[in-house]
Protein backbone atom coordinates (compact mmCIF):
# COMPACT_ATOMS: atom_id res chain seq x y z
CA UNK A 1 0.00 0.00 0.00
CA UNK A 2 1.41 3.39 -0.98
CA UNK A 3 -0.25 4.92 2.08
CA UNK A 4 1.48 2.58 4.51
CA UNK A 5 -1.95 1.61 5.89
CA UNK A 6 -2.87 -2.00 6.49
CA UNK A 7 -5.82 -3.47 4.62
CA UNK A 8 -7.99 -3.55 7.77
CA UNK A 9 -7.22 0.14 8.30
CA UNK A 10 -8.05 0.95 4.67
CA UNK A 11 -11.36 -0.91 4.83
CA UNK A 12 -12.30 0.74 8.12
CA UNK A 13 -11.41 4.20 6.86
CA UNK A 14 -13.33 3.65 3.61
CA UNK A 15 -16.41 2.82 5.65
CA UNK A 16 -15.81 5.77 7.98
CA UNK A 17 -15.46 8.22 5.10
CA UNK A 18 -18.65 7.04 3.39
CA UNK A 19 -20.63 7.12 6.64
CA UNK A 20 -19.39 10.62 7.41
CA UNK A 21 -20.50 11.75 3.98
CA UNK A 22 -23.95 10.18 4.34
CA UNK A 23 -24.40 11.63 7.83
CA UNK A 24 -22.96 15.11 7.30
CA UNK A 25 -23.09 15.74 3.57
CA UNK A 26 -20.99 18.45 1.96
CA UNK A 27 -19.56 21.21 4.08
CA UNK A 28 -21.99 24.12 3.61
CA UNK A 29 -19.39 26.79 4.26
CA UNK A 30 -15.67 26.90 3.53
CA UNK A 31 -15.61 23.69 1.51
CA UNK A 32 -11.98 23.02 0.50
CA UNK A 33 -12.92 22.28 -3.12
CA UNK A 34 -14.54 25.72 -3.39
CA UNK A 35 -11.31 27.33 -2.20
CA UNK A 36 -9.37 25.13 -4.59
CA UNK A 37 -11.62 26.29 -7.44
CA UNK A 38 -10.78 29.89 -6.60
CA UNK A 39 -7.07 29.05 -6.65
CA UNK A 40 -7.45 27.29 -10.00
CA UNK A 41 -9.27 30.30 -11.45
CA UNK A 42 -6.48 32.62 -10.29
CA UNK A 43 -3.76 30.40 -11.80
CA UNK A 44 -5.68 30.11 -15.04
CA UNK A 45 -6.04 33.87 -15.37
CA UNK A 46 -2.34 34.42 -14.69
CA UNK A 47 -0.91 31.64 -16.85
CA UNK A 48 -3.41 31.00 -19.65
CA UNK A 49 -2.13 33.70 -21.98
CA UNK A 50 0.68 34.28 -24.39
CA UNK A 51 2.66 31.50 -26.05
CA UNK A 52 3.52 28.03 -24.81
CA UNK A 53 0.09 27.37 -23.34
CA UNK A 54 0.62 23.63 -23.17
CA UNK A 55 3.62 24.09 -20.87
CA UNK A 56 1.81 26.81 -18.95
CA UNK A 57 -1.07 24.39 -18.42
CA UNK A 58 1.31 21.78 -17.05
CA UNK A 59 2.85 24.34 -14.71
CA UNK A 60 -0.56 25.53 -13.53
CA UNK A 61 -1.65 21.93 -12.85
CA UNK A 62 1.50 21.26 -10.82
CA UNK A 63 1.17 24.47 -8.81
CA UNK A 64 -2.48 23.75 -8.03
CA UNK A 65 -2.28 20.04 -7.18
CA UNK A 66 1.17 19.03 -5.95
CA UNK A 67 1.58 21.34 -2.92
CA UNK A 68 -1.86 20.41 -1.57
CA UNK A 69 -1.23 16.71 -2.13
CA UNK A 70 2.09 17.05 -0.31
CA UNK A 71 0.33 18.82 2.57
CA UNK A 72 -2.20 15.99 2.72
CA UNK A 73 0.64 13.45 2.85
CA UNK A 74 2.30 15.35 5.69
CA UNK A 75 -0.92 15.52 7.71
CA UNK A 76 -1.67 11.83 7.19
CA UNK A 77 1.86 10.95 8.33
CA UNK A 78 1.12 12.23 11.83
CA UNK A 79 1.64 9.36 14.27
CA UNK A 80 -1.24 7.51 15.88
CA UNK A 81 -4.89 8.48 15.72
CA UNK A 82 -4.36 12.03 14.38
CA UNK A 83 -2.93 10.60 11.16
CA UNK A 84 -5.79 8.08 10.84
CA UNK A 85 -8.31 10.84 11.50
CA UNK A 86 -6.78 12.92 8.72
CA UNK A 87 -7.11 10.01 6.28
CA UNK A 88 -10.81 9.70 7.15
CA UNK A 89 -11.39 13.47 7.00
CA UNK A 90 -9.75 13.82 3.59
CA UNK A 91 -11.80 10.93 2.22
CA UNK A 92 -14.99 12.48 3.60
CA UNK A 93 -14.14 15.81 1.97
CA UNK A 94 -13.36 14.09 -1.34
CA UNK A 95 -16.51 12.05 -1.90
CA UNK A 96 -19.96 13.33 -2.79
CA UNK A 97 -22.39 10.42 -2.46
CA UNK A 98 -24.95 12.32 -0.40
CA UNK A 99 -24.46 15.36 -2.63
CA UNK A 100 -25.52 13.31 -5.66
CA UNK A 101 -28.74 12.40 -3.89
CA UNK A 102 -29.41 15.95 -2.69
CA UNK A 103 -28.89 17.43 -6.14
CA UNK A 104 -30.81 14.85 -8.18
CA UNK A 105 -33.73 13.49 -6.16
CA UNK A 106 -35.33 16.97 -5.90
CA UNK A 107 -35.38 16.99 -9.73
CA UNK A 108 -37.34 13.74 -9.67
CA UNK A 109 -39.72 15.19 -7.06
CA UNK A 110 -40.28 18.36 -9.10
CA UNK A 111 -41.02 16.32 -12.22
CA UNK A 112 -43.38 14.04 -10.29
CA UNK A 113 -45.25 17.14 -9.07
CA UNK A 114 -45.47 18.59 -12.57
CA UNK A 115 -43.28 21.56 -11.61
CA UNK A 116 -41.30 21.79 -14.84
CA UNK A 117 -39.79 25.27 -14.19
CA UNK A 118 -38.29 24.11 -10.88
CA UNK A 119 -37.04 20.90 -12.45
CA UNK A 120 -35.37 22.93 -15.20
CA UNK A 121 -33.72 25.21 -12.65
CA UNK A 122 -32.46 22.32 -10.50
CA UNK A 123 -31.11 20.48 -13.53
CA UNK A 124 -29.29 23.60 -14.73
CA UNK A 125 -27.33 23.51 -11.46
CA UNK A 126 -25.75 20.11 -12.21
CA UNK A 127 -25.27 20.02 -16.00
CA UNK A 128 -23.78 22.35 -18.59
CA UNK A 129 -26.46 21.76 -21.24
CA UNK A 130 -29.30 24.23 -21.83
CA UNK A 131 -32.45 23.48 -19.82
CA UNK A 132 -34.65 26.53 -20.48
CA UNK A 133 -36.88 24.64 -22.92
CA UNK A 134 -36.14 21.07 -21.79
CA UNK A 135 -38.95 18.55 -21.61
CA UNK A 136 -39.53 16.12 -18.73
CA UNK A 137 -37.74 13.40 -20.70
CA UNK A 138 -34.80 15.73 -21.38
CA UNK A 139 -34.45 16.59 -17.69
CA UNK A 140 -34.79 12.99 -16.51
CA UNK A 141 -32.16 11.95 -19.03
CA UNK A 142 -29.77 14.71 -17.97
CA UNK A 143 -30.11 13.80 -14.29
CA UNK A 144 -29.69 10.06 -14.88
CA UNK A 145 -26.60 10.65 -17.02
CA UNK A 146 -25.14 12.96 -14.38
CA UNK A 147 -25.71 10.38 -11.64
CA UNK A 148 -24.07 7.58 -13.59
CA UNK A 149 -21.03 9.61 -14.64
CA UNK A 150 -20.54 11.46 -11.35
CA UNK A 151 -20.94 8.26 -9.42
CA UNK A 152 -17.51 7.49 -10.80
CA UNK A 153 -16.05 10.99 -10.58
CA UNK A 154 -17.40 11.97 -7.15
CA UNK A 155 -17.41 8.59 -5.39
CA UNK A 156 -15.74 5.55 -6.92
CA UNK A 157 -12.62 7.19 -8.31
CA UNK A 158 -12.01 8.74 -4.90
CA UNK A 159 -12.56 5.40 -3.13
CA UNK A 160 -10.19 3.68 -5.57
CA UNK A 161 -7.35 6.15 -5.07
CA UNK A 162 -7.89 6.15 -1.33
CA UNK A 163 -7.46 2.37 -1.37
CA UNK A 164 -4.21 2.85 -3.32
CA UNK A 165 -2.67 5.82 -1.50
CA UNK A 166 -4.90 6.79 1.42
CA UNK A 167 -5.92 10.40 2.04
CA UNK A 168 -3.26 11.87 -0.29
CA UNK A 169 -4.50 9.61 -3.09
CA UNK A 170 -8.07 10.82 -2.59
CA UNK A 171 -6.88 14.44 -2.60
CA UNK A 172 -4.80 13.96 -5.75
CA UNK A 173 -7.71 12.39 -7.61
CA UNK A 174 -10.34 14.93 -6.59
CA UNK A 175 -8.13 17.92 -7.34
CA UNK A 176 -7.16 16.50 -10.73
CA UNK A 177 -10.79 15.74 -11.51
CA UNK A 178 -11.82 19.27 -10.51
CA UNK A 179 -9.20 20.81 -12.81
CA UNK A 180 -10.41 18.66 -15.68
CA UNK A 181 -13.96 19.94 -15.06
CA UNK A 182 -12.68 23.53 -15.03
CA UNK A 183 -10.02 23.44 -17.75
CA UNK A 184 -10.62 20.35 -19.85
CA UNK A 185 -12.52 22.01 -22.70
CA UNK A 186 -11.77 21.70 -26.40
CA UNK A 187 -12.35 25.35 -27.19
CA UNK A 188 -9.96 28.11 -28.22
CA UNK A 189 -9.20 29.20 -24.66
CA UNK A 190 -8.47 25.78 -23.17
CA UNK A 191 -7.46 23.61 -26.13
CA UNK A 192 -3.77 23.64 -25.15
CA UNK A 193 -3.77 25.05 -21.63
CA UNK A 194 -6.35 22.53 -20.41
CA UNK A 195 -4.93 19.52 -22.22
CA UNK A 196 -2.58 18.40 -19.39
CA UNK A 197 -5.47 18.52 -16.89
CA UNK A 198 -7.67 16.48 -19.22
CA UNK A 199 -5.01 13.87 -19.98
CA UNK A 200 -3.98 13.44 -16.33
CA UNK A 201 -7.60 13.00 -15.31
CA UNK A 202 -8.06 10.42 -18.08
CA UNK A 203 -5.09 8.47 -16.75
CA UNK A 204 -6.16 8.62 -13.10
CA UNK A 205 -9.72 7.65 -14.02
CA UNK A 206 -8.89 4.77 -16.37
CA UNK A 207 -9.06 1.91 -13.86
CA UNK A 208 -11.77 3.37 -11.58
CA UNK A 209 -14.07 4.00 -14.55
CA UNK A 210 -13.79 0.42 -15.77
CA UNK A 211 -14.31 -0.97 -12.29
CA UNK A 212 -17.38 1.26 -12.01
CA UNK A 213 -18.67 0.05 -15.37
CA UNK A 214 -18.12 -3.56 -14.29
CA UNK A 215 -19.96 -2.86 -11.04
CA UNK A 216 -22.93 -1.46 -12.95
CA UNK A 217 -22.97 -4.64 -15.05
CA UNK A 218 -22.89 -6.90 -11.98
CA UNK A 219 -25.67 -4.95 -10.25
CA UNK A 220 -28.11 -5.02 -13.16
CA UNK A 221 -31.31 -6.57 -11.74
CA UNK A 222 -31.48 -9.57 -14.07
CA UNK A 223 -29.23 -11.81 -16.12
CA UNK A 224 -30.56 -10.27 -19.32
CA UNK A 225 -29.87 -6.83 -17.83
CA UNK A 226 -26.28 -7.84 -17.08
CA UNK A 227 -25.84 -9.04 -20.65
CA UNK A 228 -27.37 -5.84 -21.99
CA UNK A 229 -25.16 -3.65 -19.81
CA UNK A 230 -22.04 -5.54 -20.91
CA UNK A 231 -23.01 -5.33 -24.57
CA UNK A 232 -23.74 -1.60 -24.34
CA UNK A 233 -20.35 -1.05 -22.72
CA UNK A 234 -18.48 -2.97 -25.37
CA UNK A 235 -20.30 -1.52 -28.41
CA UNK A 236 -21.28 2.03 -27.39
CA UNK A 237 -18.43 3.26 -25.19
CA UNK A 238 -15.87 3.54 -28.05
CA UNK A 239 -18.09 6.09 -29.80
CA UNK A 240 -18.25 8.39 -26.76
CA UNK A 241 -15.86 11.33 -26.72
CA UNK A 242 -14.60 10.64 -23.19
CA UNK A 243 -12.62 7.39 -22.79
CA UNK A 244 -13.86 6.99 -19.22
CA UNK A 245 -17.38 8.44 -19.25
CA UNK A 246 -18.28 6.16 -22.16
CA UNK A 247 -17.87 2.84 -20.30
CA UNK A 248 -19.50 4.18 -17.13
CA UNK A 249 -22.56 5.74 -18.76
CA UNK A 250 -23.19 3.06 -21.38
CA UNK A 251 -23.00 0.18 -18.89
CA UNK A 252 -25.14 2.08 -16.37
CA UNK A 253 -27.78 2.92 -18.96
CA UNK A 254 -27.81 -0.69 -20.09
CA UNK A 255 -28.17 -1.94 -16.52
CA UNK A 256 -31.15 0.39 -16.00
CA UNK A 257 -32.68 -0.54 -19.38
CA UNK A 258 -32.72 3.11 -20.40
CA UNK A 259 -32.01 4.89 -23.69
CA UNK A 260 -29.72 7.79 -22.80
CA UNK A 261 -27.33 9.89 -24.88
CA UNK A 262 -28.66 11.32 -28.12
CA UNK A 263 -29.65 14.95 -28.60
CA UNK A 264 -28.76 17.63 -26.06
CA UNK A 265 -28.61 21.42 -26.38
CA UNK A 266 -25.37 23.25 -25.58
CA UNK A 267 -25.14 27.04 -26.00
CA UNK A 268 -28.24 27.02 -28.14
CA UNK A 269 -26.93 24.36 -30.52
CA UNK A 270 -28.39 20.83 -30.66
CA UNK A 271 -25.60 18.28 -30.34
CA UNK A 272 -26.25 14.72 -31.46
CA UNK A 273 -24.33 12.51 -29.08
CA UNK A 274 -23.85 8.75 -29.49
CA UNK A 275 -26.54 6.54 -27.94
CA UNK A 276 -26.10 5.11 -24.45
CA UNK A 277 -27.89 2.02 -23.22
CA UNK A 278 -30.95 0.38 -24.68
CA UNK A 279 -34.58 0.57 -23.61
CA UNK A 280 -37.14 3.24 -22.78
CA UNK A 281 -36.51 7.00 -22.55
CA UNK A 282 -35.78 8.21 -19.02
CA UNK A 283 -38.65 9.34 -16.80
CA UNK A 284 -38.77 10.98 -13.37
CA UNK A 285 -38.78 7.63 -11.53
CA UNK A 286 -35.59 6.59 -13.32
CA UNK A 287 -33.62 9.27 -11.49
CA UNK A 288 -34.22 7.38 -8.26
CA UNK A 289 -33.25 4.12 -9.96
CA UNK A 290 -29.96 5.65 -11.11
CA UNK A 291 -29.27 6.95 -7.60
CA UNK A 292 -29.91 3.50 -6.12
CA UNK A 293 -27.51 1.95 -8.63
CA UNK A 294 -24.79 4.35 -7.45
CA UNK A 295 -25.63 3.64 -3.79
CA UNK A 296 -25.60 -0.13 -4.30
CA UNK A 297 -22.28 0.13 -6.12
CA UNK A 298 -20.86 1.94 -3.09
CA UNK A 299 -22.06 -0.88 -0.84
CA UNK A 300 -20.53 -3.42 -3.24
CA UNK A 301 -17.14 -1.70 -3.13
CA UNK A 302 -17.19 -1.54 0.67
CA UNK A 303 -18.14 -5.20 0.81
CA UNK A 304 -15.26 -6.07 -1.53
CA UNK A 305 -12.87 -4.19 0.76
CA UNK A 306 -14.20 -6.21 3.68
CA UNK A 307 -13.71 -9.46 1.79
CA UNK A 308 -10.13 -8.52 1.01
CA UNK A 309 -9.56 -7.96 4.73
CA UNK A 310 -10.99 -11.40 5.52
CA UNK A 311 -8.80 -12.97 2.85
CA UNK A 312 -5.68 -11.29 4.22
CA UNK A 313 -6.61 -12.30 7.76
CA UNK A 314 -7.02 -15.95 6.84
CA UNK A 315 -4.03 -16.13 4.50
Amino acid sequence: MLSGLSWPAVAGLLLAGVLLDLLLGEARRFHPLVGFGNLATLLQRRLNRGGGRLWRGMLAWALAVLPLTALAAWLCALPGWPGLAMHALLLYLGIGLRSLREHNLPIAAALANGDLPRARFLTSMIVSRDTAHATEADLAKASAESLLENGNDAVFGTLFWFAVAGGPGAVLFRLANTLDAMWGYRNERFLYFGRPAARIDDALNYLPARLTALSYVLLAPSLSGKRRAWQCWRTQAPAWSSPNAGPVMSSGAGALCLALGGAAVYDGVVEQRPPLGHGAPAQAADIGRAWRLVLHTTVLWLACAGLVVLGVHHA
